[in-house]
C-alpha cells in the first residue's frame, strides 16, 4: 500500500476507534444513584409546581429516567419518519441523476451515470447515518450530563457534566471523519477499476462527485426539517409557557418541552452533522475534480493526486491529541473555566494544525504544478508557453491550507464576540429591552448586520490569497483547511444541545436549583461555540462552492470565452440567484411560524381541557407529549419538501432551458448573497438568545429614578427587584436589577422568539443552499453541454 494511502486508512480507522473510546466513557456514567435509590424519600426540595410535600431526590431520578426516555422514543420516531421520506428522495433523486448524467454530448454514457448516481446513493447514506449516530449519542448523553451535575463536591460536577457532554459530542466529530474518509476512499480505489487514474483521472472524480452531493442533499433536509421541528417546538413552547402561561421554560407542566428537547438533538446535532459532512465531501470532490485536470499530479501518481484527502486525515490525529487537554490536562472545574477551555479547544487545534500540515505538503506534493485548463494566468516558460503552472507548490499548498484553518478562527472568534453576553454587543442588545421589545429587536437586527462585516472581509482574504497562489486548486484547499478541525468544531457544536438538553432535564425532573445553575452556564458557553460553529460552517461552505462553480467553470469550457457577468444572460441570472436565499428563507420562516401557530393552540388545548395540568395540582392528568411531537414531525416533514425542491431545481431548470452562462450567473448570484444572509441571520438570532440569558442571570441592570424611597412604595407601584448603587459609584444613580418575569425579560423573550428560525433554521440552512446548487451543476455539467452545446434549450446565450 502507498504511504499516501496508508496515512489515510489508519488515520480513518483511528478516529473511528477513538470515537468508540468517548462512547465508552459516557456509557460508564449510570442514570441510576445508589445514594438516592436506596434512601427512600431521601433529601426533600420545594417542587417547581408548588406539590405539598415536596419532592425526594430519589423521585427527581425516577422522572429524570423516564424524562430521558420519552426524549429518545421521540428523536427515533422523527428520525425514522424523516429518513423514509429521505430514502424515497435518495431512488427517486438516483434514477434522475443516473439518466441525466448518462446523458453526454454524442449519445448515452450508462457507465458514467450509473457509477455516479452509485456514489450519490452511498454519499447520502453516509450522511444518514452520520446524522443518526450523532442524534443517538447526543440523546444517549443529556441525562448523563444532569447526572453528573448533580455530584459533590462542586468541582467534581463541573467536571463531570463538562466531560460528558464534551467527549458525546467527539463520538459525532469522530465517528463523522474517520467513516467518511474511510468510505470516500474505499470508493475511489473501487471506481479506479472503470477508470484509471494515470489516463481518465479527471472522469474518475466526476464520478466521485456524486458523493458530495448525496451528502449535501440529505443536509438539506436536514438543516430545513430539522430546523422547522426544533423551532417549532421551541418557539411553540416558549409562546405558550413564558409568554402565555407565564410559566418556566422547560416546566413539566409545558406539554412542548419533550418536542423540545428533541428538537435540540434534531436540527443542531443531526442536521448539523449532515451539513459539515456534506461540506467535506464536496470540499474535496472539488479539489479533487480540479487536480485532475493538472498533469503534473496525475504523473506524479497517486499519492500526489488525492493529496486533499491528507488534510482531512491529519486533522483527525491533531484533533484526538487536543481533546484530552480539555478532559484530562486542564480540565473544567468552575463555571468561568468553560468557555476558556472551548476557546482553547479552537485554538490549540488550529495552531497544531499548522504545524502538521507543512511537512504533509512537502513530502506528497511535487515542486511544480501545472494547472493545466484553469483561470492561473503566469506561464511557467515565457510568453510563448500556454502551459500555466505554479513553482514552489508544497510552500503555495501549506499557505492555502493554512489561509482557510486560520480564517476559520478568526471567524468563529468574531462571531463569539457578535454572540456572547461576555462582549459589548450583546449587552447593548439586553440594554435595549428597557425601552421594549421593538428597541430590542431594531438592535438585534442591526448587530446581525454589522457582524457581516470581519467574516466577509476574512474570505476574501482567504479567496484571493489561496487563488493568487494556487488558482482554484488553493481555493478548494482553503475550504479544506477551514474544515481540518471538523472533529473538534463538531464536539463543541454537539456539547451545546447535549447541555441544553441537560438543562430542561433538570428542571423538569425537579432538580435542586445548583444543578439547574451549573447546566445553564454549561448550555450558556454551548451556545456561544455554537454559533462559533455556525461561523465555521458558513465559511467552509462560500469556499466549497466557489470551488465546486470553479469546476464547473473549468468542465463546461465557460472559461475559454471568459466569465463575463455582463453578458444579458449571466447577468440576469446572477440576480436571480441572488434572490433565492431569501425566497429560501422566507419559505423556511413562514413554515416555523405555521408549525409554532399549531404547537400553541395544541398547549393551550391541553392547559384548558386537562384539569389540575396549569395549576400543578396534585393528582393531575399528564400531559401529551406525544400529541406535540406529532405536530413538530409532521410539520417539519411537509414543509421541507418545497424549499428542498427550490434548491435542488433552480440549477437543474437553469442548465437544461438557458445554458451554462446562466447557471455561472446563478451560482454567483446565491453564493455572494447566501453568504451575507446566512452570517446575519445566525448572529442575530445567538445574539438575542444570549442577550436573554443575560437578563436570566441577573446581569442587566436599568436605573431608575433616585428619588425611588424604598421597594414596595405605594407611590412608586410594586417593585420586585434589587437596588444597588450605581456601578460608577455615583450617589445619583440608583439600579434595579431585572430578573426572570421582569418587563426587560419579557422583551429578551420576544426577541430570542424572533431569532430561533433565523439561527436554527433559515441561517444554517442557507450553507447548504449554496453548496448543493454548486455541486448538482457540477455533477449535471455534461448533460448541460448536450443541449446545444451549454446553450441550453431556449439557445439564449450569443457569440461574443
Amino acid at each position: 500500500m502507498a504511504v499516501g494511502s496508508l496515512l489515510i486508512v489508519v488515520c480513518g480507522v483511528i478516529g473511528l476507534l477513538f470515537a468508540y473510546f468517548l462512547y465508552t466513557k459516557v456509557a460508564a456514567i449510570s442514570l441510576v444513584k445508589d445514594s438516592y435509590e436506596s434512601a427512600g424519600e431521601g433529601f426533600v426540595l420545594e417542587g417547581l409546581v408548588g406539590a405539598e410535600s415536596g419532592t425526594s431526590m430519589k423521585e427527581c431520578f425516577q422522572k429524570l429516567r423516564q424524562i430521558y426516555r420519552n426524549i429518545e422514543e421521540g428523536a427515533k420516531a422523527f428520525l425514522y419518519a424523516e429518513y423514509r421520506m429521505c430514502l424515497l428522495f435518495v431512488v427517486t433523486f438516483g434514477l434522475f441523476v443516473l439518466v441525466l448524467v448518462s446523458h453526454v454530448d454524442g449519445g448515452w454514457d450508462f457507465q458514467v451515470g450509473t457509477l455516479t448516481a452509485s456514489s450519490f446513493v452511498v454519499g447520502a447514506i453516509t450522511s444518514m447515518v452520520s446524522g443518526y449516530l450523532g442524534m443517538m449519542i447526543a440523546v444517549f448523553a443529556n441525562a448523563r450530563t444532569t447526572v453528573c451535575a448533580t455530584e459533590t463536591p462542586a468541582n467534581v460536577a463541573w467536571t463531570g457534566s463538562f466531560n460528558c457532554a464534551f467527549r458525546a459530542g467527539g463520538v459525532m466529530g469522530y465517528a463523522l471523519t474517520g467513516l467518511g474518509l474511510l468510505i470516500l476512499y474505499m470508493m475511489m480505489g473501487i471506481y479506479s477499476s472503470f477508470y484509471n487514474y494515470s489516463t481518465d483521472a479527471l472522469k474518475l472524480f466526476e464520478c466521485i462527485a456524486g458523493f458530495g452531493l448525496g451528502g449535501s442533499s440529505i443536509a438539506l433536509f436536514g438543516r430545513v426539517g430539522g430546523g422547522i421541528y426544533t423551532k417549532a417546538a421551541d418557539v411553540g413552547a416558549d409562546l405558550a409557557g413564558k409568554v402565555v402561561a407565564g410559566i418556566p421554560e422547560d416546566d413539566p407542566r409545558n406539554p412542548a418541552t419533550i418536542a423540545d428537547n428533541v428538537g435540540d438533538n434534531v436540527g443542531d446535532v443531526a442536521g448539523m452533522g449532515s451539513d459539515l459532512f456534506g461540506s467535506f465531501g464536496e470540499a474535496t470532490c472539488a479539489a479533487l475534480v480540479i487536480a485532475a485536470q493538472s498533469g503534473d499530479l496525475v504523473a506524479q501518481g497517486w499519492d500526489a493526486l488525492i493529496f486533499p484527502l491528507y488534510v482531512s486525515s491529519v486533522g483527525i490525529i491533531v484533533c484526538m491529541v487536543c481533546s484530552f487537554v480539555a478532559t484530562d490536562i486542564s480540565p473544567v472545574k468552575c463555571e468561568a473555566d468553560v468557555e476558556k477551555v472551548l476557546k482553547i479547544q479552537l485554538g490549540l487545534t488550529t495552531f497544531l494544525m499548522t504545524l502538521a500540515m507543512y511537512p504533509v505538503c512537502s513530502y506528497f506534493l511535487p515542486h511544480q504544478i501545472h494547472l493545466g485548463e484553469s483561470l492561473y494566468t503566469t506561464a511557467c516558460y515565457g510568453d510563448s508557453s500556454s502551459s500555466k503552472c505554479i513553482d514552489n507548490a508544497p510552500s503555495a499548498a501549506f499557505f492555502c491550507v493554512c489561509s482557510g484553518l486560520w480564517g476559520g478562527c478568526i471567524i468563529g472568534f468574531v462571531t463569539e464576540y457578535f454572540t456572547s453576553h461576555s462582549y459589548t454587543p450583546v449587552r447593548e442588545v439586553a440594554k435595549s429591552t428597557e425601552t421594549g421589545a421593538a428597541t430590542n429587536i431594531i438592535y438585534g437586527l442591526a448587530l446581525g448586520y454589522k457582524s457581516t462585516i470581519v467574516p466577509v472581509s476574512v474570505l476574501a482574504v482567504i479567496v484571493y490569497t489561496s487563488f493568487s497562489l494556487m488558482d482554484m486548486y488553493g481555493v478548494s484547499l482553503a475550504a479544506l483547511g477551514m474544515l481540518g478541525t471538523l472533529a473538534t468544531c463538531l464536539s463543541i457544536d454537539v456539547y451545546g444541545p447535549i447541555c441544553d438538553n441537560a438543562g430542561g432535564i433538570a428542571e423538569m425532573s425537579e432538580l435542586p436549583e445548583e444543578v439547574r445553575e451549573k447546566t445553564d452556564a454549561l448550555d450558556a458557553a454551548g451556545n456561544t461555540t455554537a454559533a462559533i460553529g455556525k461561523g465555521f460552517a458558513i465559511g467552509s461552505a462560500a469556499l466549497v462552492a466557489l470551488a465546486l462553480t470553479s469546476a464547473f467553470v473549468s468542465r463546461t469550457g465557460v472559461l475559454d470565452k471568459g466569465v463575463d457577468m455582463l453578458r444579458p444572460i449571466t447577468f440576469a441570472f446572477l440576480l436571480i440567484g441572488s434572490m433565492l436565499p431569501y425566497w429560501f428563507s422566507a419559505m423556511t420562516m413562514k413554515s416555523v411560524g405555521l408549525a409554532a401557530m399549531e404547537m400553541v393552540k395544541e398547549v393551550k388545548r391541553q392547559f384548558d381541557t386537562i384539569e389540575g395540568l396549569l395549576l400543578g395540582t396534585p393528582g393531575h392528568g399528564p400531559p401529551d407529549h406525544a400529541k406535540c411531537i406529532k405536530i413538530s414531525t409532521d410539520a417539519s416533514l411537509k414543509e421541507m419538501v418545497a424549499p428542498g425542491l427550490l434548491v435542488i431545481l433552480s440549477p437543474v431548470l437553469t442548465g437544461t432551458f438557458f445554458g451554462v452562462e446562466a447557471v455561472v450567473g446563478l451560482l454567483g448570484g446565491g453564493l455572494v448573497s447566501g453568504v451575507q444572509l446566512a452570517i446575519s441571520a445566525s448572529n442575530t438570532g445567538g445574539a438575542w438568545d444570549n442577550a436573554k440569558k443575560y437578563v436570566e442571570k441577573g446581569e442587566l441592570y436599568i436605573p431608575v429614578p433616585k428619588r425611588h424611597p424604598a421597594p414596595g412604595d405605594p407611590e412608586m407601584g410594586p417593585f420586585t427587584g434589587e437596588l444597588v448603587r450605581g456601578r460608577d459609584g455615583s450617589q445619583e444613580m440608583v439600579m434595579e436589577k431585572q430578573k426572570k418575569g421582569s418587563e426587560c425579560h419579557k422583551a429578551a423573550v420576544v426577541g430570542d422568539t424572533v431569532g430561533d428560525p433565523l439561527k436554527d433554521t433559515s441561517g444554517p440552512a442557507l450553507n447548504i443552499l449554496m453548496k448543493l446548487m454548486a455541486i448538482i451543476s457540477l455533477v449535471f455539467c455534461d448533460f448541460f453541454m448536450s443541449i446545444n452545446n451549454g446553450k441550453g434549450y431556449f439557445n439564449v446565450a450569443r457569440e461574443t
